[in-house]
């Protein structure tokens, strides 16, 4: 599913579980996801643009699943174009360790304290959902690492991470045709320490002494370049910058990338470091940040009637995306497949969703047109849900709108634990959802205290739950 982006853009995915049995697939940030049991390239399949994951062992077929009392759309049956997801990487609040990252959602912590990257004491809000502690060690050679904006670092540990989860190390990948491998990892802002460092020398100390480095690290497609020079990777490579919808669009364009045959693996995601003077005085002025100083931890609280806005967060959430012909003759450990997706846009205001939710009601449609998901088949959403007055309810209404009967619906948002991660928001609860859907476990949404009336869906209020996002056929 699509997150509702500034400049109101929206994207939408789909994923599934393989194992067999539950309820339907789920959407996350209006991605979905869905449930396959074992990989076999006879096996009917999904289109692309939707992921499946799965804790099932190596190699184990994947099936196509859909409700017993469903008609499916037709479902992509090509080994060449159905893409499944092989690894995952991040960087987060909560550390790099993904099993780690997912428990401490399961538990319900919140990962969102007091700013001490910067003075921010005279602030109107001093909170975040800030990384505190990054072994970039084995990663990034210290000169490098030295040099980095931290939203290129990131995406770097999350990349590399991703590879080594799709065991796709250097004496791998150098004996596979690296130009068949892609990279496309975008950002909202960019390296904007960098930038703002940059401003600051040329302003106060002349022309002269501003770094080389100022407008390489600055620019938007540093973090795919920067991680193809370092891995070799020579296929389709540049960054996508969409605000809050980023990464999902970076997976929609990557998956296509694979279906129209232009390559066999592509790393795509997202990354963001924002939390700092230029970025976090920024959203104050835009008034959309909560102001909960006395509370960090409460701030972010999706579809609670209390939410004054959104807690800025900070990451990187990366996907190995591969056709599915391309894991099974490596036999890759398949962790879910992508099954569709779409891209829309509200056309409406630079950060106000419409009300009525049109924008993404139809990203979703047109999401699971792309997966061959009937909406009758989703039974989970993770939602963008950033905890902000409007945008809360409009994708409320959104769903509502897609999903006519809502009661086997669950939906949670993961960012009342870990802040809005801008252009990594997608990535990271890419990865959550996954998780989700292989865990059998969905995180809570914190903070749920009087919850909206309109929001008659089930938000997994404050404690997690236990739920199957399968679907079979």
């Amino acid at each position: 599913m699509a997150g509702i982006a500034t400049a109101a853009c929206s994207s939408g995915l789909l994923f599934r579980n393989r194992d067999a049995g539950g309820n339907g697939p789920f959407l996350a940030q209006y991605n979905g996801l869905r449930a396959v049991e074992s990989v076999q390239l006879a096996s009917a399949g999904t289109k692309p643009n939707q992921f499946i994951s799965s804790s099932a062992p190596r190699r184990r077929t994947i099936r196509a699943m859909a409700s017993p009392t469903i008609s499916a759309p037709k479902r992509e049956k090509d080994p060449k174009k159905r893409i499944v997801i092989t690894g995952m990487g991040l960087v987060s609040v909560f550390g790099s360790d993904i099993d780690n990252f997912y428990n401490k959602l399961l538990e319900g912590m919140s990962g969102i304290t007091e700013i001490d990257r910067f003075d921010a004491s005279n602030y109107s809000v001093r909170f975040a959902g800030q990384i505190r502690e990054l072994s970039s060690k084995g990663y990034i050679d210290g000169k490098n690492d030295r040099r980095l904006d931290d939203c290129w670092r990131y995406c770097l540990v999350a990349g590399r991470r991703a590879l080594e989860d799709a065991n796709l190390g250097s004496e791998v990948l150098d004996r596979m045709d690296k130009t068949r491998i892609g990279v496309l990892v975008g950002t909202g802002m960019g390296g904007l320490t960098a930038f703002t460092n940059g401003v600051e020398s040329l302003i106060q100390k002349g022309y002269k002494k501003v770094t080389p480095f100022f407008i390489p690290y600055s620019i938007t497609n540093m973090g795919s370049a920067l991680l193809a020079i370092d891995t070799g990777l020579m296929g389709p490579n540049y960054s996508i910058s969409t605000a809050c919808a980023t990464a999902n669009y970076c997976f929609y364009s990557a998956a296509n990338h694979i279906r129209r045959g232009e390559a066999d693996i592509m790393v795509a995601g997202g990354t963001e470091a924002a939390i700092m003077p230029t970025g976090v005085s920024g959203f104050i002025a835009c008034r959309a940040l909560s102001q909960r100083n006395d509370e960090p931890k409460r701030a972010s609280r999706p579809w609670d009637k209390d939410r004054d806005g959104f807690v800025m967060g900070e990451g990187s959430g990366v996907l190995i995306m591969e056709s599915l012909e391309h894991a099974m003759k490596r036999g890759a450990n398949i962790i879910a497949e992508y099954l569709g997706g779409g891209v829309t846009c509200d056309a409406y205001h630079m950060t106000n969703p419409r009300s009525d939710g049109l924008g993404v009601s139809s990203c979703i449609t047109k999401s699971l047109e792309d997966a061959g998901v009937s909406p009758e088949e989703v039974n989970y959403v993770n939602a963008h849900a950033t905890s902000t007055l409007a945008g809360d309810l409009a994708e409320v209404n959104a769903i509502k709108k897609v999903f006519k009967d809502t009661s086997e619906l669950k939906m949670n948002g993961t960012k009342s634990m870990i802040g809005h991660g801008l252009g990594a928001a997608g990535g990271l609860e890419a990865i959550a959802t996954i998780k989700a859907i292989t865990t059998g476990w969905l995180h809570p949404t914190i903070n749920q205290d009087n919850l909206e009336p309109d929001v008659t869906i089930d938000t997994v209020p404050n404690v997690k739950k236990q739920h199957e996002v399968n679907v079979e056929t």
